[in-house]
């Protein structure tokens, strides 16, 4: 066997299976537990967009602090598309594939040659630019009142059409857009692309002295991550039937951070769609009892950056993991008392 057949990553993992069959039952048990229908829609979307930033951000060691103006791109293209150009699904899904890609790129050739601070600044500040054209182009985007009355499109297959329009089928739609993302990210990050991208993380400069062209490899990622945000994007305005500029927002992009960060994505691929479900929940549940539930959850987003920085996935994982064994203790020689 090679080297690289025994480093190879199965193509199906029994956590991956799991949290597919799991997500796939969650329609018919949710109400059941007091929650609705459309936050499994909203969990399946965050989830697609936290695992698209978590390229950047976890696996790529990027900090990127602007990504929800390709969210938001992904989203208006969506709608845009669909008034402009065709009611179709997969041709409004692949304008928001494409904008957003499109974007992504004229980003990453401003910011692929930077690191650390500088490359976070400059995120931010193209994410802002964004979301003020987003705000000022109200001939086209709708300007503060958004884009309005986008139709949940239903998906045709040549000889028929299943429609999405409402919130089971839309999650079923929606999930399997998750499982085709999820997929295809988790042969990303294992493939011997991912290993340059994870080599990037741990040391830039050894990365470019053994030969990697670290530009092209942190272009190709923003721009990817960009697309598949972008394509989260279209999937939230089509379930929300609207495209507005908050998605874009300084705060809308932290939200995709705090989730990645609270999920563990800095240390499982999973990670990011732990943070999803639970930032959703904690919305949910504690803004049930106080309309200051941000406050209750930066303070918990706090404590666990500061006593566990590698989040609840990390935290599992030590749980899981075997108490090391007690050292041996030396033995007296003769004569020692």
């Amino acid at each position: 066997m090679t080297p690289a057949a025994r480093h190879q990553a199965p193509t199906f993992t029994p956590t991956m299976l799991l949290t597919w069959a799991v997500l796939a039952t969650l329609p018919l048990w949710i109400e059941r537990v007091g929650l609705y229908q459309y936050l499994a829609v909203e969990v399946l979307i965050w989830a697609t967009y936290a695992l698209a930033f978590n390229l950047v951000l976890g696996h790529a060691g990027l900090p990127s602090f602007g990504h929800g103006a390709f969210f938001g791109i992904g989203a208006y293209a969506f709608g845009l598309a669909q008034f402009n150009l065709a009611a179709s699904l997969w041709l409004c899904l692949a304008a928001a594939l494409l904008a957003s890609a499109v974007a992504g790129a004229l980003v990453a050739l401003f910011i692929s040659h930077r690191r650390g601070i500088y490359f976070a600044l400059m995120t931010i500040a193209f994410g802002q630019v964004f979301w003020f054209i987003a705000v000022k182009a109200h001939g086209i985007t709708g300007g503060e009142d958004g884009l309005l009355r986008i139709v949940r499109l239903p998906a045709g297959f040549g000889i028929g059409a299943v429609s999405l329009e409402d919130n089971v089928s839309l999650y079923y739609g929606v999930l399997a857009v998750f499982v085709l993302v999820s997929l295809g990210l988790w042969r990303l990050v294992h493939s011997p692309f991912g290993r340059v991208v994870k080599a990037i993380q741990q040391n830039e400069e050894r990365a470019r002295f053994v030969g990697y062209d670290v530009w092209k490899a942190k272009f190709a990622i923003i721009v990817l991550s960009a697309a598949l945000s972008g394509l989260a994007g279209g999937l939230f305005a089509m379930a929300q039937r609207s495209a507005f500029p908050d998605v874009m927002s300084l705060h809308y992009s932290g939200y995709v951070v705090m989730m990645t960060l609270i999920g563990g994505g800095l240390v499982s691929f999973w990670g990011p769609v732990v943070g999803a479900i639970v930032f959703l929940l904690a919305r949910d549940l504690i803004g049930a009892v106080t309309t200051s539930w941000m406050l209750w959850f930066g303070m918990l987003f706090v404590a666990l950056v500061m006593f566990r920085p590698d989040g609840l996935a990390g935290m599992f994982a030590g749980l899981r993991r075997p108490a090391p064994p007690p050292a041996p203790q030396p033995v007296p020689q003769p004569g020692e008392d």
